[in-house]
């Protein structure tokens, strides 16, 4: 192991979501390239990328396509600011989301959490511009998470993210999460999901003349521990935001592009047209961010529709909205998230990723069995099993109150990168995982839960 870099590394960089003082036990890895679903430190030894470098990399590391797409715009435009200017990667990319989602105007920024502050500020925005400037309160799920800048962690509901920094943050009220663990005793997880609706209607009709966005993580609240729920919910809640004129975020940062069996999670609350051969829209903002480029370079994208469009579209610069970020739209990541989106149309991904999910889902019945051996394993799961999404997931019943930080340095040692979330572990690969690889992931990931249980 390179223990001058490790050192370097520590003098000077800050490390996110982390401790550091915890790296005086557990020490940094140092990587040095990556190769498909493989990441090798500068020793040689491979980890396999059980959770895709923190859910961003789609299709593998060091992937032929997306590199050559990012060549080659580098050889013509590398950046261009966008206000007052615009350049060809940003028009075809807006146009392709336009026409996967139905959201025809596209604003950029870097990150996930970027996007939640835009969503937010064009919801308040809007009502202002429209006349009902008392609408200015923002609602979200209990556990939620949309990130960590301070209007992000407004609607957060983590509280080892948002306690410290409460007295900075504006208020945001937490509606029920229809998370199926969270059910009673026999209840299934529709019916939990409908009454988790009934909470959100009742909210919603008292509240509505303050009420600006109801913001949500559609199907799976990822940092909450991959809490699943059924999609009725999301039907409700879109039902229920019509009715009562509040607008509908679809965080789909950490979910699009794949992830729970549709292109979007959104899509799971919607019925095809079949005589018109299209999908109704489904928010009225649409949040993306993570595999956008396949994770290859930082993007974000807000989506919405045209009628919000237009409350801004006036000869009054107040009513503009004026917001920024220096690398807005630009192409040297639009052009890594065409590619990305090429790969998706020409190798039929999500076919694909029903058939690899299948695949997984029958490798992880095995791990019911643990409970035989002490190894108490509960709530197995992925997103609605109807869509074999490629997000897995599975409780552990552990006294450990390390237990997430010693599961990780176990697979770590095993050669797999996993990061349990509490006394969750998860798995969610890149696409292009094989069989080989998923058994080993299994395997790994056993052991590691076994050595971690305690």
């Amino acid at each position: 192991m390179n223990q001058t870099l490790l050192n370097r590394s520590l003098q000077s960089v800050w490390h996110p979501c982390t401790q550091m003082k915890q790296h005086e036990t557990y020490p940094l890895t140092p990587i040095a390239r990556g190769d498909g679903v493989w990441l090798y430190d500068t020793d040689g030894k491979r980890y396999l990328d059980g959770v895709s470098s923190w859910w961003v990399n789609l299709f593998g590391h060091n992937n032929t396509a997306i590199k050559d797409a990012i060549k080659q715009q580098l050889d013509t435009l590398e950046h261009v600011m966008l206000a007052g200017f615009t350049h060809q990667p940003v028009v075809e990319l807006s146009e392709k989301l336009a026409k996967l989602t139905g959201l025809g105007h596209a604003f950029y920024a870097s990150d996930g959490a970027s996007a939640t502050e835009i969503a937010l500020k064009m919801s308040f925005h809007f009502w202002r511009n429209s006349g009902k400037p008392s609408k200015t309160k923002f609602i979200s799920l209990q556990n939620s998470y949309h990130g960590e800048t301070l209007g992000a962690l407004g609607v957060t509901d983590v509280a080892i993210f948002k306690d410290t920094y409460a007295p900075l943050l504006m208020q945001s009220a937490q509606m029920p999460s229809p998370d199926f663990r969270l059910a009673e005793t026999g209840e299934g997880a529709e019916a939990y999901a409908l009454r988790c609706a009934d909470a959100l209607e009742q909210y919603v009709s008292e509240h509505s003349h303050e009420l600006a966005a109801f913001i949500i993580e559609p199907l799976v609240q990822c940092a909450a521990g991959m809490a699943m729920y059924h999609p009725v919910y999301l039907k409700c809640a879109r039902e229920i935001c019509t009715t009562y004129s509040v607008h509908l975020i679809a965080d789909e940062i950490a979910v699009g592009f794949g992830r729970t069996g549709t292109m979007f999670a959104c899509e799971q609350a919607t019925e095809v047209n079949h005589a018109l051969k299209e999908r109704p829209v489904f928010a009225d903002f649409m949040c993306l961010s993570k595999g956008i480029t396949g994770g290859y370079l930082p993007l974000s994208v807000v989506l919405t529709r045209d009628e919000i469009y237009q409350a801004f579209y006036d000869e009054k610069v107040t009513k503009a909205f004026l917001h920024s970020h220096s690398y807005t739209g630009n192409p040297l990541a639009c052009s890594a998230a065409l590619a990305t989106l090429s790969i998706f149309e020409t190798d039929n991904i999500l076919q694909k990723n029903r058939e690899t999910s299948d695949f997984i889902w029958g490798e992880m019945q095995a791990l019911n069995n643990l409970s035989s051996h002490n190894l108490p394993i509960e709530h197995l799961r992925r997103p609605n099993l109807n869509r074999s999404g490629m997000i897995f997931a599975f409780d552990v019943i552990t006294q450990n109150p390390n237990f997430a930080r010693d599961c990780y340095a176990a697979a770590l040692a095993q050669g797999l990168l996993i990061r349990p979330i509490g006394n969750t572990v998860y798995l969610m690969p890149p696409y292009t995982i094989n069989h080989e690889e998923i058994s080993y992931a299994l395997q790994a990931s056993i052991h590691a839960v076994s050595k971690a249980v305690k």
